[in-house]
Order: structure tokens, then C-alpha cells, then sequence
């Protein structure tokens, strides 16, 4: 049993998962995909795993999760793979560095048993940012950008927040959110709506975050809602042996509303 041949070692053991990568970045025995990808060519594929790990959650799909968690598993041994490859770090090191950082992060359950003050996971991250030469120079410094906006703005608002920066109740917020719609009514050129728009769009996260609403859940809510009504209606539609985009803006109204009370 040696490394050359992970098909032959435990499939439930990690060290078969870090010979396979070993074997299929391997210049001369390996695979020409894998051999020539980079750190940047890969982190799309490490954020669409994420987000179907996301997905097989919402569907509580159990069969799927475990795939989906192994697809992303392996994209943190492809990187780790490709950066031990550059003589940066290793695989162990990624393990030891989240394990340091857990126990650090809860002295709580791995030291006095003592609850943490209020502010101790923000002064604990600053001081593994110092700790790394990373500490940042404004309070928006350290929210990454390449984050999906409705994530990075919730972020950005929660930062400023603790900075003192914001309203002190979501009345303000929806004073706010009335006056980014009259603006974006009042814009006339596209750049201007797109504009006026963004702003609307973070003012309604900046609502959300008032009253304590995860903006992304109350989207996907409101995006499966939407696909069931509309399946709903379609189905309507072609029992009646018609088209959606075939009916009148009345006939469409009035199977959304049947939608609205069945679905």
C-alpha cells in the first residue's frame, strides 16, 4: 500500500483523499486538468461548491449533503495541494491553523469555563489579524470584496455599526429606504437608476438588519414562493390547454390569485 495507489487505501480515511490529489496533480502521471489549474481558476469552483452545499440544506436533502460537503472538501485539499506544491503550507497546516484558532476563540470550553465579554469574538479576530500582520486600518478594511453584495453588505453595515455609524431604529431605516425610491423614480438615465437601485437594495439589507431578518433566507423564501405560485399558475393554464404568455393581463391576474391561495 503505498501513495501511488489510493484506490487500494481506506476511502474513509483523509490521507486516501490527500494521495488522490497528490496523484492527480502528479506532472508526469497525472491528470492534464488538474495538473495545470491555479489557486484562480479554482476558487469559482471552491464558491459554487459552497453555495450547493447551501442548496442540498435547503432542500434537506441528507444524501446530497454528504456529496456536495466532499466536493467541497476538495477543493480545501486541491488548494492546500497546489500551495504545498509552492512550498507555502501543507495540508496539516490548514488543519492545525482552524484548530488553534477554535480553541482560541472559545476559552469558554477549552479554558476557565467563564462566559466571554460581549466584544471578545471582534477583539479576538483583531488579534489574530495583528497576530498576522493583517490588522486593518479601517473598520471596513477586513470585509472581503469578493463576497456576494447582499452578503458583503450586510457586513459592511454590521461593521459600521459597531463604529458607532447608524440609526438608532429601523423607522429611520424606513424614512431612508422612502427617500433611495424617490430618488431611484426620479433618475433618468440608466446609469442613474442603476445607481439610485443599489442604493434601495442596501437600504432594504440595512432594514433587514434592523429587525433582525437574515436578508438572504427572506429572499430565497420569497424566491421559492414565487417558482411555486408561477408552477401553479402554469399548470392552471395548460389544464386549460393555453400558454401563460397566451392569456390576457386579466386572465393572468386573476390565475395568480388562485395561485396565491393554493400555492
Amino acid at each position: 500500500m503505498t501513495d501511488d495507489s489510493p484506490q487500494h487505501m481506506d476511502r474513509r480515511d483523509i490521507a486516501t483523499l490527500l494521495a488522490v490529489m497528490r496523484r492527480l496533480r502528479d506532472p508526469e502521471r497525472g491528470c492534464p486538468w488538474d495538473i495545470r489549474q491555479t489557486f484562480a481558476s479554482i476558487a469559482p469552483y471552491t464558491i459554487e461548491e459552497a453555495y450547493e452545499v447551501a442548496d442540498a440544506i435547503e432542500r434537506r436533502d441528507m444524501n446530497e449533503l454528504r456529496d456536495e460537503l466532499g466536493d467541497l472538501l476538495l477543493q480545501v485539499v486541491f488548494h492546500a495541494r497546489m500551495a504545498e506544491e509552492a512550498g507555502h503550507f501543507a495540508f496539516p497546516d490548514v488543519v492545525e491553523a482552524i484548530v488553534s484558532k477554535m480553541i482560541f476563540r472559545h476559552p469558554h470550553v477549552f479554558g476557565d469555563g467563564k462566559p466571554p465579554p460581549a466584544d471578545f469574538w471582534e477583539r479576538a479576530k483583531e488579534a489574530e489579524r495583528e497576530q498576522n500582520g493583517k490588522s486593518a486600518a479601517g473598520a471596513l478594511d477586513d470585509v472581503p470584496l469578493a463576497l456576494p453584495a447582499l452578503t458583503r453588505a450586510v457586513k459592511l453595515q454590521k461593521k459600521a455599526a459597531r463604529g458607532g455609524y447608524d440609526w438608532p431604529d429601523a423607522s429611520g431605516v424606513l424614512d431612508k429606504l422612502a427617500e433611495e425610491a424617490r430618488e431611484l423614480a426620479a433618475a433618468q438615465d440608466p446609469a442613474a437608476r442603476e445607481e439610485e437601485l443599489g442604493d434601495v437594495l442596501f437600504t432594504l439589507v440595512n432594514l433587514a438588519r434592523h429587525l433582525k431578518i437574515d436578508p438572504e433566507k427572506a429572499l430565497r423564501a420569497a424566491n421559492d414562493k414565487f417558482a411555486r405560485r408561477f408552477r401553479a399558475a402554469e399548470r392552471a393554464a395548460q389544464e386549460q390547454g393555453r400558454k401563460l404568455a397566451d392569456l390576457s393581463p386579466q386572465e393572468l391576474d386573476a390565475l395568480w390569485e388562485t395561485a396565491k391561495k393554493d400555492a
